[in-house]
């Protein structure tokens, strides 16, 4: 039966509302469990196993590939192939956790059994306090909710957003205690927009210094450096950068002093710059660009030596935002 817009959109809004109520009470529930579990999976020697079945099997497969990508090595394992050969994969020094919305699936039965006769600890995510999985696990991770967002309460919904969210304050708060960072975050992550935006260095993408000019240049000597250096030129004090002049600096100076070729650069120059130094973050360069309204700038390093520099154009086109 048709139905019009509106009510589509208040259909929608409804399962919005339905599981965002179901992780705000998730969230008021988290105790004392959550934390040992947290410990448990710092303490682990060996890998994560991650199992369950049916759409806990979908949340699991995510939950795998997170800890994974921030520094836990962790593998699913289907509960079923566990029986026909793939239980190999299981070490004793590992760590299971097995989600269920109810705790009381038999096609987890082998599975935790096979997982005891390893000696391997289990954090249970289930909305089943006293059920059959929660019974076996040394901590278990209330995923309950007190209705799905389908409407006949059936099909798993509001259930697999909260087991979700667990997960994710699983993983979360485990790249905290192991102290992950952003680099190692991007070292995982090599091909991703995100890892070049980690990776890329003001030193990858910086250009040599140019022709930088002395205390005694003049604005004449200025507009050639401007010319050939794409808009900045450097006043240098032995190899020391003593101030900047930018092509906004010639053109103010042009407007309002018609004899402005024979003025001395250093009377012009900025003198406090912003620079760079080659071992900064290309993202952090583009940052400090945009705050204080620059296109380049100069590249410096152990006190101010120059070694660069570098354009807007050439870290975005390298990648940098």
């Amino acid at each position: 039966m048709a139905r019009d817009a509106g009510a589509l959109v208040e259909l929608g809004r409804r399962v919005l509302r339905l599981e965002a109520a179901s992780l705000r009470d998730a969230a008021d529930r988290l105790d004392e469990s959550f934390a040992r579990a947290v410990e448990l999976l710092a303490a682990a020697r060996g890998r994560v196993i991650v199992s369950g079945v049916g759409k806990s099997g979908l949340i699991a497969r995510k939950l795998a590939a997170t800890l994974t990508s921030t520094g836990t090595a962790a593998s699913y394992l289907h509960p079923i192939d566990s029986l026909h050969g793939d239980l190999g994969i299981v070490g004793r020094d590992d760590l299971a956790i097995v989600l269920s919305k109810s705790g009381e699936s038999s096609d987890l039965f082998g599975l935790l059994g096979s997982l005891q006769r390893l000696a391997v600890p289990i954090i249970a995510i289930t909305g089943g306090a006293d059920s059959a999985l929660a019974r076996v696990a040394q901590v278990v991770l209330d995923a309950g909710v007190a209705e799905e967002a389908c409407p006949h309460d059936l099909a798993p919904t509001s259930s697999t957003t909260v087991a979700l969210a667990l997960g994710d304050a699983l993983a979360v708060a485990l790249l905290e205690v192991k102290g992950f960072r952003r680099e190692d975050f991007a070292a995982l992550h090599p091909g991703g927009s995100l890892g070049r935006k980690l990776l890329l260095r003001v030193g990858d993408v910086m250009i040599p210094p140019g022709r930088p000019l002395g205390p005694e240049s003049t604005m004449r000597d200025a507009v050639v450096s401007l010319a050939h250096d794409r808009g900045l030129a450097m006043v240098v004090a032995g190899d020391r950068l003593a101030g900047v002049l930018t092509t906004g600096d010639l053109t103010r100076l042009a407007e309002r002093d018609p004899g402005f070729l024979a003025r001395p650069a250093v009377e012009v120059m900025t003198r406090t710059p912003k620079t760079a130094s080659p071992g900064d973050l290309a993202a952090a360069a583009v940052s400090t660009m945009e705050r204080h309204g620059v296109i380049v700038l100069p590249v410096v390093e152990d006190g101010g030596h120059v070694v660069g520099v570098v354009h807007l154009h050439d870290l975005l086109r390298a990648g940098a935002v």
